[in-house]
């Protein structure tokens, strides 16, 4: 017997946790951080308490309360018992929080597979954030716990498009997706019913797109039992959108320009970032990044098919920000950050402001700052390259953006491409690959897919589906 159960990404944005059983086999596929119901009851100044372990997040339907999933510390703080793990693996897509963060929460003896990129970024993610209790993927420390005591690390087996592996009944094979991540991937999963296709989230108008081609041709090949499909922007077909359009846009600014340049986007995204950083090298320009954005280089360039600089790079500026006494003193800057502070390439605020038509900034609105100590002329460039707001507090922070860019005399452009497909291009992709059976996640407009799919279910949460 196989079937499906969806734990997240019903009706929603991310979040997708879904169980897959097949004979005595259990595996999901991602287990995330679902931001929307997050929100619903919890902001930045009201979060679930840590004190409580899980109690808060399987209370408030954060977390599904299922046995045989969870840390025993985080059990224990909750009042009960701890459970033996009865998951044989968690098979992640990408590295996205909506997608990984939640395996925190996860028993360390549940294996984790995931792409050799998504790994690198996730380390770089570790090394470079506090440690809290839903962002510990790659390695936990127990709660109640002692600073002195070493973190847990859990069991992580990483792969490459061309690898395939089993979990008990289950073989699987990793196909690389583009996405506006590095290192994601869909999955093909041969179970004793037959094959099923998981997209996790696709585009077909980036860089990558014959990426995401080789996944549809493989799961058309199978014909797929089940195909479990992203549909983000399923409602949405806006004007023509690619890289190389967000790349001659914001170079035509960027060229037009001798004031300082900002550019807002998600570090993350190593196409926008190769974007900003060639338009920098095009018009005689460094490009700063942030300190904290320093660790993606660091991990990111040990890939030698990413093609991202490296942290040395003679283009490459480090920004440091005034912390502490505000005198830059070496201990005003804690654990990891001191790796990057004495490199030659370091930079600070008053050091750009000498040289505000020589640098372009990958520093968005929380490094807004930085613009009372640059001190940039009027005219100075804000280029906006990712996606809009959609929730109230990110409608608010936008408020806050356009006050600070008045404040500067500062001109705000928008240059996107998105992470996800297109409806058209979801369509075509489920219509090509026909499955016999579609099971639409990752969207609040499932009803949409029933224009190319006879028989597709509308998931209900928590509901098993059998194959």
């Amino acid at each position: 017997m196989t079937s499906l159960t969806f734990y997240g990404g019903v009706n929603e944005i991310g979040g997708n946790k879904i169980l897959l059983e097949d004979k005595d086999t259990k595996v999901f596929l991602d287990f995330g951080k679902g931001f929307g119901r997050r929100n619903k009851f919890f902001e930045e100044y009201l979060n679930p308490r840590t004190a409580n372990g899980i109690v808060d997040f399987l209370t408030m339907g954060l977390l599904p309360d299922i046995s045989g999933a969870y840390r025993d510390d985080l059990l224990v703080l909750a009042g009960r018992k701890p459970e033996e793990p009865d998951i044989d693996a968690v098979l992640l897509t990408h590295a996205h929080a909506d997608h990984a963060d939640y395996i925190s929460f996860l028993h360390e003896d549940i294996p984790i597979y995931m792409g050799d990129t998504c790994h690198l970024i996730l380390k770089a993610l570790e090394e470079r954030s506090s440690r809290t209790l839903e962002k510990e993927v790659l390695s936990f420390r127990t709660r109640p716990y002692n600073r002195k005591d070493p973190p847990i690390e859990r069991t992580v087996n990483t792969f490459r498009t061309g690898d395939k592996f089993k979990v008990g009944s289950l073989e699987v094979e990793p196909i690389h997706v583009d996405h506006s991540v590095p290192g994601a991937y869909g999955f093909i999963i041969y179970t004793s019913e037959g094959p099923i296709a998981y997209t996790g989230d696709i585009r077909l108008h980036g860089t990558n797109a014959q990426m995401t081609c080789d996944f549809i041709e493989k799961a058309k090949e199978v014909k797929p039992i089940a195909l479990i499909c992203e549909g983000t922007r399923i409602h949405k077909n806006e004007k023509k959108e690619s890289e190389e359009i967000v790349y001659n846009d914001s170079n035509k600014i960027v060229s037009g320009s001798d004031r300082l340049v900002f550019a807002d986007f998600n570090f993350k995204d190593v196409d926008r970032m190769r974007t900003f950083y060639n338009i920098a090298k095009e018009n005689g320009r460094k490009f700063v990044v942030k300190l904290n954005d320093a660790y993606f280089l660091k991990y990111l360039s040990q890939d030698p098919k990413l093609n991202v600089p490296k942290l040395d790079d003679e283009d490459i500026v480090i920004y440091l920000p005034k912390k502490g006494s505000g005198t830059y003193s070496e201990s005003d800057y804690k654990g990891a950050e001191k790796q990057f502070i004495d490199n030659q390439n370091v930079w600070t605020a008053e050091e750009i402001s000498k040289k505000k038509s020589k640098v372009l900034c990958a520093m968005g609105f929380y490094s807004f700052t930085s613009l009372i100590d640059i001190k940039p002329r009027p005219g100075a460039i804000y280029i906006h390259s990712a996606s809009e707001p959609y929730t109230e507090e990110q409608e608010i922070s936008e408020d806050r953006v356009e006050n600070w860019l008045s404040h500067f005399k500062m001109n705000k452009y928008q240059c996107h491409c998105s992470g996800h497909a297109q409806g058209r291009d979801l369509l075509e992709t489920v219509s090509e690959i026909s499955p016999k059976t579609l099971y639409p996640v990752h969207t609040e407009h499932p009803d949409l897919y029933n224009k190319v799919s006879k028989n597709m279910i509308l998931v209900e949460e928590g509901k098993k589906y059998d194959l």
